[in-house]
Formats: C-alpha cells, sequence, structure tokens
C-alpha cells in the first residue's frame, strides 16, 4: 500500500499587494485505493493544495511536508514526482500546438516508465482507453488541447489518467464545463483507474454532482487555508444542503 502524506502545509503566492499565505496548515493523509474529496468556496486554497503537490513553481511551501512512501516530495522535480506516480488533471489544461495527442502520450509514457512501449500493445491500450471514453478515433492526431472542447479536455486528461497509471491522481476541479454525459463518461474513467490500479485520488471539487458518479471515502471541508471539518460520504449531501456559510461565519 502506498501513502501520500500531507503534514502541516503552509503555502505562500506572490500578488501585486505582497506575499499572501494561501495554506495555513493543511494535514491531508490519503492510501492507495481511498477517494478523498476536497470541498469549500472560491478562494479557500483547494487548487493550492493540488499545484503544491505537483510542483507548481508559483506556491513557495514555507512549513511543513509532503510525503510519499516516506520519500520527501519537495525535494523532487516536477518530472520526478511523476516518475514517482503523481498524476494532476488540471482545471484549465493547455494547449501543446504542433504537439499530437498519440505522440504526447507516448512519449509521456516513455518519461515515466523509462522505455517505450511496445508499440503493438500501446495502440491497443490507447484504442480501448479512448473507446471507453467515448472519443473518437481521429482525436489522437489532433494537437494537443488545441480547438479542444471543455469536454474534450477533460477527457484528454482522464485518458492520460488511464494509460499512464500513477499511484495517486489529484483531480482539480475535473468536473468544471462538463454537461450531465460528459461528466458521466469522465466520472467512468476515473472510476476505472480507481479499481484497475488501486489508484488514490484526491478530488478537488465545489459540487456533489459529480460525487454522485465517483463516491468518496472521506470528504474534507476546505475554508481560509485550513480544513475545517471532516467526514464521510455524508459530509458532501450535509454540505448540498446547507453550504459553506456556517464555516465562513465561524
Amino acid at each position: 500500500m502506498a501513502t501520500l502524506e500531507v503534514k502541516n502545509l503552509h503555502v505562500t503566492v506572490e500578488t501585486d499587494q505582497g506575499t499572501k499565505e494561501i495554506l495555513k496548515g493543511v494535514d491531508l493523509t490519503i492510501n492507495s485505493g481511498e477517494i478523498h474529496a476536497v470541498m469549500g468556496p472560491n478562494g479557500s486554497g483547494k487548487s493550492t493544495l493540488a499545484y503544491s503537490i505537483a510542483g507548481h513553481p508559483k506556491y513557495t511551501v514555507t512549513k511543513g511536508e509532503i510525503l510519499l512512501d516516506g520519500e520527501d516530495v519537495l525535494e523532487m522535480s516536477v518530472d520526478e514526482r511523476a516518475k514517482a506516480g503523481l498524476f494532476l488533471a488540471m482545471q484549465y489544461p493547455v494547449e501543446i500546438p504542433g504537439v499530437s495527442v498519440s505522440n504526447f502520450l507516448r512519449t509521456a509514457k516513455t518519461a515515466i516508465t523509462g522505455e517505450a512501449p511496445a508499440l503493438r500493445t500501446w495502440i491497443k491500450d490507447v484504442r480501448e482507453a479512448m473507446a471507453g471514453l467515448k472519443i473518437d478515433s481521429t482525436f489522437s492526431e489532433r494537437n494537443v488541447n488545441e480547438g479542444f472542447s471543455g469536454g474534450e479536455k477533460k477527457r484528454h486528461e482522464i485518458l492520460q489518467l488511464e494509460l499512464l497509471k500513477p499511484r495517486f491522481a489529484i483531480l482539480d476541479e475535473t468536473d468544471s464545463g462538463l454537461d450531465v454525459d460528459a461528466l458521466k463518461i469522465v466520472s467512468e474513467g476515473v472510476n476505472r483507474a480507481h479499481k484497475d490500479n488501486d489508484l488514490g485520488v484526491l478530488m478537488i471539487t465545489h459540487y456533489t454532482r459529480i460525487l454522485k458518479y465517483i463516491k468518496p471515502d472521506f470528504v474534507h471541508v476546505f475554508v481560509d487555508g485550513k480544513i475545517a471539518e471532516q467526514g464521510g460520504a455524508e459530509l458532501a449531501d450535509q454540505l448540498e444542503a446547507e453550504g459553506y456559510d456556517r464555516y465562513v461565519k465561524a
């Protein structure tokens, strides 16, 4: 069993008004096979947590630890974190003009495993994953995210997730901008990766609609850079009914 631990994490970011502390002491432990949902109002620090784990240079860790099976993640470069088994599905995936989806996926797989996958097996795996996500076969020849709809971008993120087989996936508002059909397809992809690879999932969301398809084991309420409350899946239903007012006022 693999374990991802966040211990007393403090993170700052530079703004026009100077240095601002976003995370103010976050503690969180995710084990293989567990699904954790992080919910909270805008500006509470949810995405900062995701990008800090992934290693975005915009965010500075001033205190605390991030450990993957006891190894210091903060000492790893971004690519080393990916090779160690961390995966980030971004809220706003970037375009990569001139790079086809097929080349991108095979290059990423080669970088993570250290060797190029056997071509015949790889093509079969890609086709099966694309079919599961209801992605047209011509998609693989398009440039990465260039001209993609919101739903296509999110499906491409989950296609990467299924093919790269990380140990832990951080999903930053994967449900944003998806219609009902696309939300169901994307959720099914996450559930397949979770089941097939004993994947640990940290899912960041504002809303409970994705939690109807991806069932969390734990729900954490994020307010003002800290976890204000945590519980089981029933906590998400409570948030749906009551909102975040009582946490914000407190």
